[in-house]
């Protein structure tokens, strides 16, 4: 399981010939599981379990339906993957993206607090030590969640092989600006788009047959130009 807590978003439990027990045999099997996995697996949400008989025809009458239903959810997600596995690309864009933007602001924040000439190596040594409470304060004075801010003991020890904290380059915040924009604007069409599934083209026409399948294809209808096509148009990926 420690290999897999970088991918715990794909792992799908399935309590398998679970026809075998009874309803109450089975309650108390899928809230022991629960328990177990709540131990096992750091997920915000509660871990779905599917409750199916993958091994054969179903032998328990008592929960044959129950049994069906979860087989089918279970199924309809596993077609679904593909259009899952775009949203959670872009999910790991928008977290990337909110990471560079807090380091942003936190390396401007800590370089805000540093001596313009003496004392930096000092200041330098105090920061670090109360990393957690600068932590904190940056997140109060630029409006930053905190679960977005990287960990605590690996940024200590990168910051401690960084010489001089006052020569980090300027917060450039016309690009924080462009960063909020395309979070705001660009994210959720790309989602939109997503979840919409790929767009299925139209269907061609035979040569010399209009859209309409009753008049002339070429030229085209309109006085358009014969030669607008887009050659990315016909190829499949």
């Amino acid at each position: 399981m420690e290999v897999l807590r970088p991918h715990q978003e794909k792992i799908r439990v399935v309590l398998n010939k679970a026809d075998t027990i009874d309803s109450q045999q089975l309650m108390r099997v899928y809230g022991a599981l629960l328990w177990s996995l709540s131990r096992i697996v750091r997920t915000p949400e509660v871990l779905r379990v599917y409750i199916a008989n993958l091994a054969g025809p179903t032998r328990n009458v008592e929960n044959r339906a129950l049994l069906e239903r979860e087989k089918q959810d279970l199924l309809s997600e596993l077609m679904a993957l593909p259009q899952n596995a775009v949203v959670r690309r872009i999910n790991e864009l928008v977290r990337r993206c909110r990471s560079v933007k807090t380091h942003a602001y936190l390396v401007h924040y800590l370089r805000k607090q540093m001596p313009y000439v003496m004392g930096k190596a000092e200041k330098q040594a105090k920061l670090i030590a109360r990393l957690d409470q600068e932590f904190v304060a940056c997140a109060r004075r630029y409006n930053l969640p905190l679960g977005d801010f990287p960990s605590l003991n690996n940024y200590r020890n990168r910051l401690r092989e960084v010489k001089d904290i006052s020569r980090f380059q300027r917060l450039d915040k016309s690009m924080i600006r462009e960063m909020d924009r395309m979070l705001q604007e660009d994210v959720p069409r790309l989602l939109q788009r997503a979840q919409r599934g790929p767009q299925q083209p139209p269907p061609q026409q035979p040569f010399g047959m209009g859209p309409d399948g009753g008049g002339p294809g070429w030229p085209p209808a309109g006085g358009g130009d014969a030669l607008e096509f887009d050659p990315y148009s016909a190829i499949s990926y």
